[in-house]
């Protein structure tokens, strides 16, 4: 990739969504969480409410069970056709079998439990629909426990992310071999448009553009996607549709 490319994606089914989703927080976690003043356990809590919020609402450890056993496979049905390639693929698939081992162990409902018992973050998820909502005279036991020692609250946000790295490192494997596994081919936009027919299983598509001068716009769905390159108008705030033809990198990625 040239310098300045940068690489747009887009899922294209709600595993990938949410796998993408935790992994945009888990990153957003880890900065937060370097940060240890007020303002900086207030953002990493923020967080936390919506890794739980996710973990809660969707069946992430049979998600990613699910497709950590679909790559194990797939791995596996290598290992005797690319003996260049054994060492690692044997270390991937006992990486894979370490994780799918672990998240069997994660109590089901861990997440909805704690936002349900857990007073402090039970009080705080209610106020964060409200803006401002979480104001010391809104929530006198927050600015409390912020005003805690650093043990004390490192303690209770450990506790509280306890799960997270198991799937944390789970995502990490597989949207990187997912990414890994596709050569990026080079594609032409036509007057700013380009229809590109998905491949079968396709799990994402990634596309490599110079942000300098256009961004895409992507519609996609289980055969097909639309990919709009966008740009400002003049030096305005409004985009439109760019009328150039231009060629631009493209990877449509999928475990098989």
């Amino acid at each position: 990739m040239a310098s300045g490319t940068h690489a747009f994606e887009q899922p294209l089914n709600e595993r990938i969504r949410g796998f993408m989703r935790l992994e945009y927080l888990f990153a957003r976690l880890a900065y937060h969480r370097a940060d240890t003043s007020a303002w900086g356990r207030r953002a990493a809590l923020e967080v936390i409410l919506d890794v739980l919020s996710v973990l809660s609402r969707f069946d992430i450890s049979g998600e990613v069970s699910k497709a950590l056993g679909k790559c194990y496979s797939q791995m596996a049905s290598f290992r005797g056709t690319d003996h260049s390639m054994s060492q690692s693929i044997d270390e991937t698939l006992a990486q894979i079998d370490d994780l799918g081992r672990r998240i069997q162990r994660v109590p089901s409902n861990f997440a909805s439990y704690l936002l349900r018992d857990d007073e402090l973050l039970y009080n705080l998820n209610n106020r964060s629909p409200i803006a401002g909502g979480s104001c010391g005279f809104d929530l006198p036991a927050y600015q409390f426990w912020l005003a805690q020692p650093a043990e004390r609250i490192e303690a209770d946000i450990a506790h509280w992310c306890q799960y997270f790295g198991i799937f944390e490192s789970a995502i990490d494997l597989l949207l990187g071999l997912l990414r890994d596994g596709a050569t990026p081919s080079i594609e032409t936009a036509e007057k700013g448009v380009c229809i590109y027919n998905t491949t079968p299983n396709a799990l994402m598509l990634r596309v490599f553009v110079d942000t300098a001068t256009v961004f895409p716009q992507i519609s996609a769905g289980r055969h097909r996607a639309t990919i709009r390159f966008m740009g400002h108008v003049d030096q305005s705030t409004r985009v439109k549709q760019s009328q150039a033809t231009f060629h631009f990198q493209l990877a449509c990625c999928s475990y098989v």
